[in-house]
């Protein structure tokens, strides 16, 4: 299905993800995922919860391996700052003939065609953005399109859900939108034999030692609470494989090169990297007198 007509307007539909991934250790976010878009009575309603974590976890992986698993398709909206009220419902485009066709974003097609919406790292989008929604994440399941002059009910199917990143560079979502998206899914970093496995899927030809290596340099990282993910791992992995085919060596030394061009010198010494991010985060809450004083010396100005 190309198009759906609503009150006699023509509306071009966009296509579901290509990609059916496996999902891969931690099963207790699928289930709950998978739980939330029940719907255990005839009159209930689907939940759209906000899948929560550090970027590269694969939020958006676990939510196309959910839709996968009950046999939908996946529509990915890639949410960004400059991401408009109507990007996300229908925007208007210049056909072949000169004439205005009413091109549907992702999530308004998995609205018309039962599929499952995933509203890719939502917390970018500003709260002009999610106001035009909220009509859709509550009981009505609905959502108007200025452009067309249409009001565009969701399928019995839909299915959404919202990722979202812990980081400095999000916008922070107004209450009447969070009580919306509920409940919080939250995605932590994997512990190292689901690590190993995802790894051993993602890259099957990788060697053995050389995954095993890039284990041990995340499973220090998570330790350390440092942001480092499993996406980090693949690339690193790839490019050390790249790097031996030109100029073979050891994969500890090909492996700490692919790190250092991909995560920067840094991420070579993580220890002291943690210890640095763990100062800096307490500088916002310092006094001036702080960097001249112990917290408790009677002499600090700032004292309590």
């Amino acid at each position: 299905m190309d198009t759906v007509r609503i009150d006699n307007v023509e509306i071009h539909l966009a296509k579901p993800v290509g990609l059916k991934p496996e999902w891969i250790g931690q099963e207790e976010p699928l289930t709950q995922l998978m739980a939330c878009w029940l719907a255990v009575h005839p009159d209930d309603q689907p939940l759209c919860p906000r899948l929560v974590g550090h970027p590269g976890l694969g939020k958006t992986t676990l939510a196309m391996a959910a839709a996968r698993k009950r046999g939908q398709n996946a529509y990915v909206l890639q949410c960004t700052a400059d991401t408009r009220p109507e990007d996300l419902i229908i925007t208007p485009v210049l056909g072949e003939k000169g004439n205005i066709k009413y091109q549907a974003s992702a999530l308004v097609s998995a609205m018309l065609t039962g599929g499952c919406a995933i509203l890719d790292e939502g917390n970018r989008m500003s709260e002009k953005s999610w106001a035009s929604l909220a009509p859709l994440l509550d009981d009505r399941r609905q959502v108007d399109s200025l452009v067309a002059g249409v009001t565009i009910l969701a399928h019995k199917d839909f299915r959404c859900v919202v990722t979202m990143n812990e980081d400095d560079s999000t916008f922070e979502i107004p209450d009447y939108i969070m009580s919306r998206i509920q409940p919080a899914i939250e995605l932590p970093f994997p512990k190292a034999e689901e690590e190993l496995r995802i790894l051993r899927y993602n890259l099957p030809s990788a060697p053995e030692d050389l995954i095993r290596i890039c284990v041990g340099f995340l499973q220090q990282a998570h330790g350390l609470d440092l942001p480092y993910s499993i996406r980090d791992g693949l690339n690193a992995i790839r490019f050390a494989e790249k790097l031996n085919e030109l100029r073979p060596g050891k994969w500890e030394a090909l492996f700490a090169v692919a790190v250092r061009q991909v995560l920067g010198d840094e991420a070579l010494d993580m220890e002291s990297l943690a210890e640095r991010r763990r100062r800096e985060g307490r500088l916002p809450n310092m006094q001036l007198g702080d960097f001249f004083f112990d917290e408790d010396n009677p002499l600090n100005p700032d004292r309590d």
